[in-house]
């Protein structure tokens, strides 16, 4: 109470940080006004001496008020010129408002602006734009998707060249060279995809010239929110194709079928059960604790949660729950159903009868044995030899991956089927499975489920099940966004996830005013019981709206809602559009007449982010009616919505229509509301709405958010252990790609390989010569450096460091001799194809490990109570140590073992052929062939063995380079 007197006196946060900035408004609105008088060329010599002063020493700080006053100025002079966007002809009609400078400096200063809709983002963000690209360092301007991107590229760019900037727009399958040139540019437009798979491709390039970008310098993130946030859950992937597949989805899956439907009848046979006692007592503990285990094994289904909802009989299994979970006997229910259902979790359990089910006959098929036992088992029997150890330990390894390939199958089958629904989660198109995005309702083009999920739900709808694929480069949007040396981001809707900006990238949020008040008028939820009651309603509304001639934009959660409502609409004879994944073909035209007299317009959330629906000029005085079928998760997503409406001024309505039978109110708020709706005594096809109840729903919602930020806090903590090791592997790479004296550091390598091997092989540390195992130390040597065995009785006396000098002098006469038969520049050539090769090589194996790692913490985690995170990190810093220390020895050892065989023709040829299309290492005979058997015998064994992508030496490379694989990634096998 206290606080809401304060902020009514002195205003919120918001406010106060506003009026501070209104001087330096004032100061750049003069600026702007002195300008207005300059000519022509004296103006637009502006930003040559802004660049200038800063090359001199000046801040941007200090050339801000200057720079924001050239830029509303420039904007004030092209008013009314026509140009072209997109082939469409435009006339400009910008001139930057106070609050739209204010959204400009909170931007400038590395804060999240949340403006309105209808205020003006677009415009607002060239401020700063021309601010940091004066300095030359290259600004990343991030849209969510190409259309975006290519139109503001283009319609701001009008301002920019104008005022002597240049402006590129990456846009997907767009050249490397094409990409370069981009970059090149003052201002690059783009979205966070293209920006994101462009960084880990410059990481994959084999050489300097092939790289496209140019550093991390200032970023600007429009819809900041679902990019950062909506986003940050999908970590971007290149991968390639796996030689073969080991997946079983295609022969487990008629058992999960049967499974599935046999959980179905079952979970009719309780409610069924339940039913029949209840009508002899309405509180039989019995009746309710069959219901209880009947929600466990099939939450979503219908007649179910109808029983639940009608009868109030939730309460009463809540409390049966509480019991099973004080006595720690919940899993005594699981074992009576085939297997139980985490929805808040995402998870799927099967339970013994449901294993005795799928597998009658071997009771060992679900069974996985102690890796670590065995393994152990079979290195200490004595009755076998070296090579039936190792012959057992091979046919253990292959029996246990295919039983752990089969048991990971079986659970994303299981998912599939229980946990995501077709037209909700994904639709099938043309034969393919593809993904529907939650916050936009758009399709994911080239996007798959991960770990396996998408071909699991592949074999479900019956389509192709595509190969598999293993990981070649990975990064976050989270880790990839926190490069940038400063990072901005705008949104009509941030203020809700402030906390997780400021967490995870240390952003400000700041909510800027409107530049006339707004005049929507935001209605109370109403709530039904049932589905069946709420789209009844929808319909009744939509044909009052219509009747009326008020235009209503129809939002709902999912492809399958949107059809389900089109179909009741045809019915009554309302005439209407339908935009979702489906049919998304038309949408600019029908967002166009979206807000015309009596349009009606059905739309999943495509609707709800960056676009704006202009009305018409007969139905200005009543405004867009925004009416959405359903409350989303996040509570942005529904502000989102409500946000179409009610733009700069104009009046509008918005309501949404609720059911208990919604998934959000059904996992988080069900009990609290259906409680209510007991207590009121609400009846079949009434409504209730009230304040109380909207807030009580909001609630609802803040629990989900802070569920899914505390999953994506989670994921940016394992993601950091990731983030470090690539930041190493990268800088040494990039390093070794750029630097011209890539020997000197292969000198290094030597120096590290050559001291860690004595300290390895030492029993003293620097003690006398005579306590190392001076064989063992050769052995080692001659092994990687071709180094011959010494005398004993010559070394046997010599310190440490009279050794280690010893041994580098004769491996670099060894290396001399290889160099002087081409030439120095060739051979440091070759070394850096070497060292590119092998990082690419190792790296690549290392991710799959990590992925691995990370699963096996998990399932450690739970034997030994401790946090998985810790054994992860543990882990994979001794994977890392690990990785370095392999990573020098191959590339010493394939630089030391090649075999340089050419003649002075030759060499001119093959220089001739390096340079043109860096495809053939003739003059280094054999490197390759050792590269692949040095690789293979320095690794070890593994539980599962996945081989290099198998592909034509002619067709594109994995990496997505644009080169053929010959020419890229295929030296590497050539």
């Amino acid at each position: 109470m206290l606080a809401k007197i304060v902020r009514k006196i002195y205003g919120s946060r918001h406010d106060r940080t506003v009026r501070k900035m209104y001087p330096l408004v004032k100061r750049i609105k003069e600026l702007a006004d002195s300008y207005q008088t300059l000519p022509e060329e004296e103006f637009l010599s502006h930003t040559d001496q802004f660049k200038k002063r800063i090359a001199d020493g000046a801040t941007l700080n200090e050339i801000l008020p200057e720079a924001y006053a050239t830029v509303k100025e420039a904007a004030r002079r092209l008013m009314d010129t026509e140009f072209t966007v997109q082939g469409n002809r435009m006339i400009w009609d910008m001139i930057h408002y106070d609050v739209q400078i204010i959204g400009g400096i909170a931007l400038a200063e590395n804060s999240i602006a949340e403006m309105a809709t209808g205020e003006g983002k677009t415009l607002v963000s060239t401020m700063p734009i021309y601010l940091h690209a004066l300095t030359g360092k290259g600004v990343h301007v991030v849209t969510v998707n190409d259309y975006l991107a290519e139109r503001d590229s283009q319609w701001m760019g009008y301002l920019f060249n104008y005022l002597g900037l240049s402006v590129g727009v990456i846009l997907n399958n767009m050249r490397p060279s094409k990409r370069r040139e981009m970059y090149q540019c003052d201002i690059t437009y783009g979205t966070n995809n293209e920006f994101g798979f462009d960084y880990l491709r410059d990481n994959m390039c084999g050489d300097v010239s092939e790289l496209v970008q140019r550093g991390h310098f200032f970023a600007i993130v429009d819809e900041v929110d679902s990019v950062l946030i909506d986003e940050a859950r999908t970590p971007l992937i290149i991968s390639g194709p796996v030689s073969h597949s080991t997946h079983q989805y295609d022969k487990l899956n008629p058992l999960v079928k049967r499974l599935v439907g046999r959980q179905r009848d079952h979970v009719n046979e309780l409610i069924t059960k339940a039913e029949e006692l209840l009508k002899n007592d309405p509180n039989d503990y019995e009746a309710c604790r069959l219901l209880l285990i009947a929600q466990r094994g099939a939450p979503k289904n219908k007649r179910l949660n109808r029983l639940l909802n009608d009868e109030g009989y939730l309460k009463k299994i809540q409390n049966v729950e509480s019991d099973y979970l004080r006595e720690k006997k919940i899993h005594q229910l699981d074992e009576e159903i085939y297997f139980t259902i985490e929805e808040k979790n995402n998870t799927v359990d099967m339970s013994d009868i449901g294993r005795e089910y799928i597998s009658p006959d071997d009771p060992e098929y679900f069974v996985l044995p102690e890796y670590g036992s065995v393994i152990a088992d079979i290195e200490t029997d004595e009755s076998l030899s070296d090579i039936e150890k190792l012959e057992k330990k091979e046919a253990f390894q292959e029996e246990y991956s295919v039983k752990a390939e089969r048991l990971h199958n079986i659970a994303q089958l299981l998912k599939a089927y229980m946990l995501f629904e077709k037209d909700d989660e994904y639709v099938v198109q043309n034969g393919q499975v593809q993904i529907v995005d939650e916050f936009t309702g758009r399709i994911m083009e080239g996007r798959r489920f991960s770990d396996g999920l998408h071909q699991a739900i592949e074999a479900k709808e019956g389509v192709k099940i595509e190969r598999e694929t293993q990981t070649m480069a990975t990064i976050t949007l989270q880790n990839y966004f926190r490069m940038y040396d400063k990072l901005a981001g705008m949104t009509g809707t941030a203020e809700t996830e402030s906390l997780e900006f400021f967490e995870i990238y240390k952003l400000d949020t700041l909510v800027i005013p409107t530049n006339r008040p707004i005049a929507r008028n935001d209605l109370n939820d109403r709530i039904y019981r049932t589905k069946r009651e709420r789209y009844n309603a929808v319909v009744d509304k939509i044909t009052e709206l219509h009747e009326n001639g008020q235009p209503v934009l129809v939002g709902t959660t999912s492809v399958d809602e949107s059809e389900l409502i089109s179909r009741m609409l045809k019915r009554t004879g309302i005439q209407h559009n339908v935009l979702n994944a489906k049919n998304n073909a038309h949408e600019a035209e029908i967002i166009a007449n979206a807000g015309q007299k009596g349009a009606v317009t059905i739309s999943t959330n495509m609707a709800g982010r960056g676009t704006d629906i202009k009305l018409g000029k007969d139905v200005k005085d009543v405004g867009l009616f925004v009416l959405g079928t359903g409350r989303h998760e996040a509570r942005r997503i529904d502000r989102q919505l409500r946000g179409r409406s009610g733009r700069q001024g104009d009046p509008g309505t918005t309501e949404f229509y609720l059911s208990i039978e919604d998934d959000l109110l059904r996992l988080f708020g069900m009990d609290r509301i259906a409680g209510m709706m007991d207590r009121l005594k609400v009846e079949e096809g009434e409504v209730i709405t009230h304040t109380l109840i909207t807030r009580q729903i909001e609630k609802a919602q803040k629990r989900v958010e802070m569920q899914n930020f505390s999953i994506r806090k989670r994921l940016i903590e394992y993601d950091n252990v990731m983030n470090t090791q690539r930041t190493v592997i990268y800088d040494q790479r990039m390093a070794a790609l750029k630097n011209e004296s890539v020997h000197e550091m292969i000198m290094e390598r030597l120096d590290t390989f050559i001291q860690n091997t004595i300290d390895n092989f030492s029993s003293g540390g620097k003690g006398l010569a005579g306590d190392w195992f001076l064989d063992e130390i050769y052995t080692k040597f001659s092994d990687v450096l071709l180094i011959d065995h010494d005398p004993v009785d010559e070394i046997r006396e010599k310190t440490f460091e009279e050794l280690t000098a010893h041994i580098k002098a004769k491996a670099e006469k060894i290396l001399q001799m290889k160099i002087d038969l081409v030439s120095k520049e060739r051979f440091e050539e070759f070394e850096r194809y070497v060292v590119l090769s092998v990082t690419d090589s190792y790296w690549k194996d290392h991710l799959y490990e990590m992925d691995a790692l990370r699963e096996n913490s998990q399932m450690e985690a739970m034997g030994k109570q401790k946090d998985p995170l810790l054994i992860y990190k543990a882990g994979a810093y001794d994977m890392f140590i690990k990785l370095l220390d392999s990573m020098d020895e191959q590339i010493l050892r394939l630089i030391w073992h090649v075999k340089v065989e050419m003649d002075p023709a030759q060499q001119r040829q093959v220089e001739q052929v390096y340079q043109t299309n860096h495809s053939s290492m003739n003059a280094f005979d054999g490197a390759s062939q050792e590269m692949q058997q040095a690789a293979q015998s320095s690794r070890g064994n593994k539980t599962v063995v996945r081989d290099d992508p198998k592909v034509g030496r002619n067709d594109p490379c994995p990496c997505g380079s644009g080169k053929k694989y010959k020419q890229c990634h295929g030296k590497v096998t050539a």
